[in-house]
């Protein structure tokens, strides 16, 4: 029984991270809709460019991942969300930036940093999803 619950909280805390990734891949989305993926966002640096446009499909990866392969997505998602805070932070030191997204972006960081290690316990090389029996 404590497996079960560990793989179902693993689950959960997965699939939240994954809809808060569908809602970043929204956004990427709406600016490539708008702008072209060759958009330059307004004179950014080239790799601030490349970065976040790359997101576009990194985002929904990392939510495939999360699904389908526990341990790889979660390794993706820390990653994606680790560089993201990082880089935003520099670039708000020289330019302005929507203070909403950017704080969203913070407090997805620090909730996946407090949870996922319970993520990772409960999750398994193959997909780890509750049983309906369970």
């Amino acid at each position: 029984m404590r497996i079960a619950n560990s793989v179902r909280r693993s689950f959960y805390l997965r699939l939240i991270y994954a809809l808060c990734l569908c809602g970043a891949t929204w956004t990427h989305l709406q600016v490539a809709l708008i702008h072209g993926l060759g958009w330059d966002y307004g004179g950014a640096a080239p790799l601030t460019q490349i970065y976040w446009t790359s997101l576009l499909f990194i985002d929904p990866l990392t939510v495939l991942l999360l699904l389908l392969s526990p341990r790889a997505g979660l390794i993706l998602c820390v990653a994606v969300i680790f560089t993201d805070v990082v880089h935003n932070s520099w670039f708000a030191l020289h330019y302005p930036i929507r203070l909403d997204l950017y704080v969203s972006q913070i407090a997805f960081l620090l909730f996946v940093a407090f949870t996922v290690r319970t993520a990772w316990r409960g999750a398994a090389s193959r997909a780890a999803a509750p049983r309906a029996a369970d």
